[in-house]
């Protein structure tokens, strides 16, 4: 049974500095007996800032730091940053590091949507990714990601009884009411535990960010295959540590028949 660390952090403009938040939560998860950390997307750099100067690659200085923090604490990370892409836009990628594994996702689904273009200086992914750690085949999506459940339900097809999913959801009038939703109609559609962590919102530290850019509302919330919200943070900076049950998902599957009774 897995041991899933979510926290949930504001990120600044500079990678180095984001490094310490990403070293000092994996310190307080990994103390607590997590084994698998997740951390928003944009931990490497917050949105509304120049992304094409932060931007490397999986193989790179920053990735290479994430990949020995957690190296160090013998765990699994799984974080938001930006690598290059050919077309001189960069690829929204979730690094997912440790316990063998050094991977990337890049993120499908561009934020396109509610007054802001993510395509504008985003390339988009093509490729679902599902891995194996701790026993769990896990699978990864990225915020926008949870409005297209196709993609969810690929991925328990793909074998995940776990999707995680870091964000920076963009605030709002309604937007908190369709993060909740989406997290738990995603569980639904797919049987699957969804783990979804997002940015802090930057006003509960009182920190000035752009404020025409997608850049967190907190609320990291885990709901089970039945959409049952088994954890949930609030509005600040905090870091949760919870058990999760695969067989869940599949018990969930089962009830619900889900997957079984698609017809289109």
């Amino acid at each position: 049974m897995p041991r899933i660390g979510l926290c949930q952090l504001t990120s600044g403009d500079d990678p180095e500095a984001n490094l310490k938040l990403v070293r000092s939560g994996v310190e307080a998860a990994a103390a607590d007996g997590a084994r698998v950390i997740v951390f928003p997307e944009a931990t490497m750099a917050r949105f509304g800032r120049p992304l094409a100067p932060v931007a490397q690659p999986l193989d790179g200085p920053w990735a290479r730091s994430v990949a020995a923090i957690a190296a160090e604490h013998g765990v699994l990370v799984v974080t938001g940053m930006f690598t290059p892409a050919e077309d001189g836009r960069v690829r929204n990628t979730l690094l997912v590091t440790g316990l063998g594994h050094h991977l990337g996702y890049d993120k499908i689904h561009l934020y396109d949507a509610f007054g802001f273009a993510e395509s504008d200086t985003v390339a988009p992914g093509a490729a679902p990714l599902t891995f194996e750690a701790e026993g769990t085949v896990f699978g990864v999506a990225t915020c926008y990601d949870l409005r297209f459940p196709e993609l969810f339900r690929r991925l328990a097809d793909d074998g995940a009884d776990v999707v995680l999913v870091p964000a920076s959801w963009g605030a709002g009038e309604g937007k908190r009411d369709q993060w909740e939703v989406l997290v738990r109609a995603r569980a639904l559609d797919s049987g699957c535990w969804v783990a979804a962590c997002g940015q802090a919102d930057p006003a509960a530290t009182g920190t000035e960010v752009n404020p025409k850019a997608p850049t967190g509302i907190g609320w990291s919330t885990v709901a089970d295959g039945f959409g049952r919200v088994t954890a949930q943070l609030r509005d600040g900076p905090e870091t949760a540590v919870l058990d999760l049950d695969p067989a869940v998902a599949g018990t969930a599957r089962t009830a619900t028949g889900a997957l079984a009774n698609r017809r289109l």
